[in-house]
């Protein structure tokens, strides 16, 4: 797995540390970047930060750049959970509008964590090597949102009990088995058309352009040019779109 790709929800102890020092180690790199600069900091200054070794940090990431992919990560899975949690019977474009509603206003989110997001958004469109771990994130959670897309359709073209679960059987057909009994995501998770891969390319492109529109100027959060209007737009503009039908 890349050190970029948005890391599942932990199952253990361990992995729930494993998490949390990754997540420490981003705080830390992007705390210097945005005092520092990417060039004068180091992978090493980025452990002292975090107080942890060197070889601790390369344990975790390749390159000092690598490090913030986590801080990336988190605000995109932010996205996709919300599109996945927005009511069943929403059409896909309502569930889009929420998830962008939910995660890209300032609610609950300090001016300080956005000036962060604007700072390591701008220094990804001035650094080639932070550039590529910025799409390698967005790449990532575009996968995980095709797949959260594919499940909604699924589900809301699934008989009244939406307990039908989708697996192929030997002779590649659809299977019916009994409604799960917990609320966990599907496993394996479902699989996304072309359709929907190319609705889930093209949410995401919203919703990143709107990002980098908004981090590139120095307008707030709020208002009609934060990322939140600006991500709405961009799906506006969208509306007679086919997501995945």
């Amino acid at each position: 797995m890349s050190s970029t790709t948005p890391t599942p929800p932990p199952s253990s102890l361990t992995e729930r540390r494993k998490t949390e020092t990754r997540m420490e180690i981003a705080r830390a790199a992007a705390g210097l970047f945005v005092r520092h600069g990417l060039r004068a900091t180091r992978a090493e200054d980025i452990a002292q930060a975090a107080g942890i070794a060197p070889r601790t940090f390369y344990r975790y990431f390749a390159t000092k750049e690598e490090a913030v992919a986590p801080l990336y990560a988190a605000g995109a899975q932010r996205w996709v959970e919300a599109v996945r949690a927005a009511p069943a019977d929403a059409e896909v474009l309502h569930a889009l509008e929420q998830g962008v509603r939910h995660t890209l206003t300032g609610v609950g989110v300090s001016a300080s964590s956005w000036q962060w997001v604007r700072t390591l958004l701008r220094l990804a469109e001035a650094t080639p090597s932070l550039r590529r771990v910025w799409a390698e994130v967005c790449q990532a959670s575009e996968r995980l949102l095709a797949e959260v897309l594919a499940e909604r359709v699924t589900r809301a073209g699934a008989p009244e009990n939406l307990g039908v679960s989708t697996v192929p059987d030997s002779d590649d057909n659809v299977a019916e088995g009994p409604a799960p009994t917990s609320a966990a995501p599907p496993s394996p998770p479902f699989a996304a058309t072309p359709e929907l891969r190319f609705s889930a390319a093209v949410a995401s492109a919203a919703v990143r352009a709107a990002l980098e529109a908004w981090a590139a100027g120095d307008g707030p959060v709020e208002g009609p040019d934060g990322p939140a209007e600006l991500a709405l737009r961009n799906l506006a503009a969208l509306r007679d779109f086919p997501w995945g039908r």
